[in-house]
């Protein structure tokens, strides 16, 4: 009767030294950081975008900042570079919630910017405003919706990742349309920087 006292005793104990070890709580997911691999992509990618862009205004000239192919083109390379810009903050605002004065009407139509030099700080500076943005943001963030008024009836709402993903969309389309202005002049647009 002892033997059996004694060996429930020690399963008792062995039990009771076990059991907290195998049901530990989890940390709770406050105490976990969000998980930063997508942002750190997109980071990349937008460096990228960022060289690729300065790789079409190192191909420019102090001409080509005012440079139109035709009189129906609406906007000079300059003014295709300077809208790119001004949509990097306004849809980046978004996407990021970074604060910034800048956004649509600060820059495209901005008479101050005549130079080479003037335009590639305007727009790398916008380039420098996304980047940090994505920077202060986790994973997680990229599900929050956010919207953006881009007209009296039109104000769009997705996710912050998807509002990202179309700014990226954005800024791809007009450095493709910025070969063409340097091709009238006679000038050779960068090779396609995939990586």
């Amino acid at each position: 009767m002892n033997a059996k006292r004694i060996y429930v005793a020690f399963l008792w104990m062995a039990s009771a030294l076990i059991l907290p070890s195998c049901n530990k709580p989890e940390a709770p997911a406050e105490a976990m950081s969000p998980s930063t691999d997508h942002i750190n992509m997109m980071v990349k990618d937008w460096e990228r975008a960022r060289k690729f862009t300065m790789a079409y205004l190192d191909s420019s000239n102090d001409q080509s900042v005012a440079f139109k192919s035709s009189k129906q083109t609406p906007r000079t390379f300059g003014e295709q570079l300077l809208h790119l810009s001004e949509v990097n903050y306004a849809l980046g605002m978004a996407g990021t919630g970074k604060p910034t004065e800048m956004g649509f009407g600060k820059l495209e139509k901005n008479d101050q910017i005549k130079s080479k030099a003037d335009l590639t700080q305007a727009v790398m500076a916008s380039y420098d405003y996304v980047i940090a943005g994505l920077k202060e943001m986790n994973d997680k963030q990229l599900m929050d919706t956010c919207s953006i008024q881009l007209g009296p009836n039109f104000k769009p709402t997705m996710t912050k990742g998807e509002m990202i993903n179309k700014l990226f969309e954005h800024q791809t389309h007009h450095r493709g349309q910025a070969t063409q202005y340097l091709r009238a002049q006679g000038l050779t647009p960068p090779q396609e920087m995939l990586f």
